[in-house]
């Protein structure tokens, strides 16, 4: 027991993602039981402190943390987003930033640093915010696919200004009519904006 332990102590130590499973098979007869404890270690960083260090490094800056994955075998993936854009630079820094933290022959890793694509879906209500004003596509989870121009969000929700054409009654030809639309952030598949080619 003292063995497993320590074994334990290492892991919590070195911050070490571990996963247990347990499995016990008893037999009919006899009623002896049989417990197999199979240990299966995964040495991944901890996201959290990618996020940590990340949004240290952000502060005081028109950049903001978008996303950030830390797949199996440490492949680390940030993605950072602004309301001025993103230049190689900021990329650079922030990987540069991030790699001193930890020590590759302790903890092996690949570590990605990029901005968020200009068409990619919106991940965060910050890119709703910086898209306010602009024309963006929205797919809703019962198929509605829809574009109008991006014109307030809050935490719960957002809302996009949809531009049809109707006739009114007596009217000869169509006129444009304007209409908001509210949506809940789990109401829609996904938004992002649009790219008009004119």
């Amino acid at each position: 027991m003292l063995v497993v332990a320590n074994f334990f102590q290492i892991i919590l130590a070195k911050r070490l993602k571990f996963c247990i499973f347990v499995s016990e098979i008893r037999r009919e007869r006899g009623g002896v039981g049989f417990l197999f404890l199979i240990i299966l270690m995964f040495f991944m960083i901890d996201k959290q402190q990618i996020i940590d260090i990340t949004t240290q490094h952000l502060q005081n800056t028109a950049m903001f943390l978008v996303d950030v994955q830390v797949r199996p075998g440490n492949i680390i993936v940030v993605e950072i987003d602004s309301e001025d854009g993103i230049s190689i630079e900021d990329c650079v820094l922030l990987n540069k930033n991030i790699e001193s933290h930890f020590d590759r022959e302790v903890e092996d890793f690949e570590l990605e640093v990029g901005s968020a694509g200009i068409t990619s879906p919106f991940k965060i209500v910050r890119q709703y915010q910086k898209n306010i004003g602009n024309e963006v596509e929205v797919l809703t989870k019962d198929g509605r696919k829809l574009s109008g121009v991006l014109k307030d969000c809050n935490e719960q929700q957002f809302v996009v200004t949809i531009t049809r054409m109707e006739k009114p009654e007596g009217a000869k030809r169509k006129v444009a009519v304007e209409e908001d639309l509210t949506f809940g952030y789990d109401e829609v598949k996904y938004t992002k904006y649009q790219i008009r080619f004119k």
